[in-house]
């Protein structure tokens, strides 16, 4: 029993520690112990399978990060209810806002791709069986909601707002919201062609802050403006139901197909943003 106390008094010690650090240093031994507790068994599972077991270890990866979090806000935040605390509440309200912004996410890009057809900018294409694709992109636009809300809008936004107040913060996080989607292992040739992207993904990222703080800082909204922003995307996209009809520039359109790397994709953000801000803007200093 004395052994038990002691090392409670020690983590506690450690924990109240960690919290006087810099964000930073925060955010830095957050990853550090995050990598630490999924190494041991991540590794010996790639080394046996190979990069079969690559989406699997990131679900595993992702599984620590929740369950850390709990701890982390707990012992280090020193919340009571640590998912609160990063927007997760389980509660009706929260529930109904997220299903709230599938709507207002779906509604969007469907008003974005109607607007352009009816411009004669995009045809639709016939045959394409896109109910097939609704249940798969409903899944993936929610669960990538769900887990780069609680990531980026959720711990990463609350923890910057500890040190650098509402108005940095929220460039902070879109900032590293765009880079981390813009980034990826390609040439450096494909990147500078994909910079047209960038401004979309950071408009993105400040819609999804702006979400949250329209909701006393729960991320149901948040949560869902992206899934349904993700659904969208990812029927038209995967059955190719949209194709350019060539009579306006790429640039207008959505480079690539991308619609947040056009100039309407921006403009339809643009709007989404004005409004979400203007519900936030009291809780802003």
């Amino acid at each position: 029993m004395q052994f038990i106390a002691k090392t409670r008094l020690f983590a506690k010690s450690i924990a109240k520690s960690i919290a006087q650090k810099p964000a930073p240093v925060r955010l830095g031994l957050f990853l550090l112990v995050l990598l630490l507790l999924w190494l041991p068994v991540a590794l010996p599972v790639y080394l046996l399978v190979g990069n079969q077991a690559g989406a699997a270890l990131g679900i595993l990866l992702y599984c620590g990060f929740v369950a850390l979090i709990w701890f982390w806000g707990r012992y280090v935040a020193q919340q009571p209810q640590p998912y609160s605390y990063y927007g997760l509440t389980f509660s009706r309200s929260n529930l109904q806002e997220c299903l709230a912004g599938l709507a207002i996410g779906l509604a969007s890009l469907a008003s974005l791709m109607l607007l352009q057809t009816s411009f004669g900018w995009l045809s639709w294409q016939s045959g394409v069986d896109w109910q097939g694709a609704v249940i798969p992109g409903m899944l993936t636009g929610v669960g990538v909601g769900f887990a780069e809300e609680l990531l980026f809008r959720g711990w990463l936004l609350t923890e910057l707002e500890q040190d650098y107040g509402k108005s940095r913060s929220l460039l902070i996080d879109s900032s590293f919201f765009a880079l981390t989607h813009f980034i990826k292992t390609e040439p450096i040739m494909v990147l500078i062609s994909r910079l047209p992207q960038f401004p979309g993904l950071m408009l993105l990222g400040l819609d999804l802050v702006w979400a949250r703080r329209s909701r006393q800082n729960r991320l149901g909204l948040s949560i869902g403006l992206h899934g349904g922003l993700v659904w969208g995307y990812y029927v038209v996209n995967t059955t190719h139901w949209l194709k350019p009809s060539q009579s306006v520039p790429e640039w207008i359109t959505g480079i690539g197909g991308n619609p947040l790397a056009g100039f309407m994709g921006l403009l339809f953000l643009s709007s989404i943003a004005i409004g979400l801000r203007t519900f936030s803007q009291p809780k802003l200093r």
